[in-house]
């Protein structure tokens, strides 16, 4: 070989000991929901600590979100590195082998101080598949200067009697003041994660113990209809639209009396950087009906997860646990104050003396969620789990088309009677051709 040649070979050799490492790029996909927004302006400790990973962001609307990468998975189609899943897809998942475990978290992660019902929901075999952003269960928001003007009171632990009266005085259209804001939006997630919830505070249940299903009872034809009355005569107009992030602007803009939502929201309503009315709202726990001792058993946690198909494993695992560690809360009351800290998922939060002080719904919250029984969301026998879901691979298909049926009715289009009865038919046909009815 001549010198000329060897020298090249040399200079080359030289060049690429010294080039960069490539920068691995995770691709995350994740909900438009205020906490995940946050999120994606505070990861900056985590890129300077980790210079060979850069994110990448695909923020979609709830149902959206849930299409996209339940395709993705299903199909093995890699697209993405990092999830943002509920708690309902976890154990599913987990099963068909999706899901990368996640058993070899930091050794300062401690995962003990997870709050038991929201590891367990995500873990199979004692294995954690995912770990949680934030949980949450649901709870009742109300304008407590309304309330007094309108010369109604809201017990700590209301009926559905006691809020129906409140919508009803507290309403009035002429100054766009809605007597009450609930979801209206199609969607197993959306607006059927509020109406199974309703409708088990009522003793309903999606099916008896024979799998069928349950749309043409008793129970559920009352909690629909005062649903729809209560939407119809004291709710916003074009409510058959509005998801979470709907009722949420309305209600910090003073629009709403009442709002029967997840209690993750308490931080939004009562921050006086984003709402309105912050010092005028009051916290209750979710309805229930005289005589059903059932408060909704809403239980719902918005996870991060790794797919098996993902070829980042690695740096996909730094990322999670940083996200969701205790380091990245104390990261977010240091910009934001305690009471953004996303809430529901670690014991240490809620024993946090600071975050007591400035999240006057930590109690409540964190009740809500240790009582939320997902083994029986029904006071009548059911043979699934699930609290304001069914934890089936089915419900997805099944909740979404009773939530187009319901959507309707409180459009306008159908009545309570016909959207229950389409209900009970396209459910029981869907049933009968997945097997669960002989």
């Amino acid at each position: 070989m001549n010198m000329k040649l060897r020298s090249l070979m040399g200079a080359c050799a030289l060049t690429a000991l010294a080039a960069p490492v490539m920068a691995e790029t995770l691709t995350i996909a994740t909900v438009n929901n205020g906490d995940m927004i946050r999120m994606q302006k505070m990861t900056k400790p985590f890129t300077d600590a980790n210079p060979d990973i850069q994110l990448e962001w695909v923020t979609l609307e709830e149902n959206v979100l849930r299409e996209r990468v339940t395709t993705d998975i299903a199909t093995n189609g890699g697209q993405y590195d990092v999830l943002t899943i509920g708690n309902y897809e976890v154990p599913i998942w987990a099963k068909q082998q999706w899901l990368t475990p996640l058993t070899d978290l930091p050794a300062d992660y401690d995962a003990d101080d997870l709050l038991p019902p929201v590891r367990a929901a995500l873990s199979m075999d004692d294995q954690l598949f995912a770990v949680p952003f934030y949980a949450e269960s649901a709870m009742v928001m109300y304008r407590k200067d309304l309330a007094e003007a309108a010369g109604v009171t809201i017990p700590d632990s209301p009926t559905w009697t006691d809020i129906k009266t409140a919508a009803e005085k507290m309403t009035d259209k002429s100054k766009e003041q809605y007597g009450i804001c609930l979801r209206g939006k199609p969607g197993w997630g959306e607006n059927m994660a509020f109406l199974s919830a309703m409708a088990n505070s009522y003793g309903a249940r999606w099916f008896d113990m024979d799998w069928k299903p349950q749309f043409d009872s008793a129970e559920w034809k009352e909690a629909f209809t005062d649903y729809l009355t209560m939407m119809q005569e004291y709710g916003p107009p074009g409510a058959s639209s509005n998801g979470f992030n709907e009722n949420l602007s309305l209600f910090q803009q003073g629009k709403c009396g009442i709002w029967i939502d997840a209690t993750v929201a308490a931080s939004f309503v009562s921050d006086p950087n984003e709402s309105t009315v912050a010092d005028k709202v009051g916290f209750a726990k979710f309805p229930n009906k005289e005589g059903v001792d059932n408060h909704g058993n809403w239980l719902w946690s918005w996870n991060l997860a790794i797919p098996a198909s993902s070829q980042k494993q690695d740096a996909a695992k730094k990322f999670v646990a940083w996200a969701t560690s205790k380091a990245y809360t104390e990261q977010v009351a240091a910009a934001d104050g305690w009471r953004a800290a996303p809430p529901g998922t670690r014991t240490s939060l809620y024993e946090n003396a600071e975050y007591q002080k400035d999240a006057p719904f930590a109690a409540m919250t964190l009740e809500a969620i240790t009582v939320a029984n997902t083994q029986k969301s029904s006071v009548q026998d059911v043979p699934y789990t699930g609290g304001q879901f069914v934890a089936i691979p089915e419900f997805q298909g099944i909740g979404t088309s009773v939530g187009q049926q319901f959507a309707a009715a409180l459009a306008g289009q159908m009545s309570a009677d016909d959207a229950l009865a389409a209900a009970q038919s396209n459910v029981t046909r869907e049933m009968t051709r997945a097997r669960y009815i002989k």
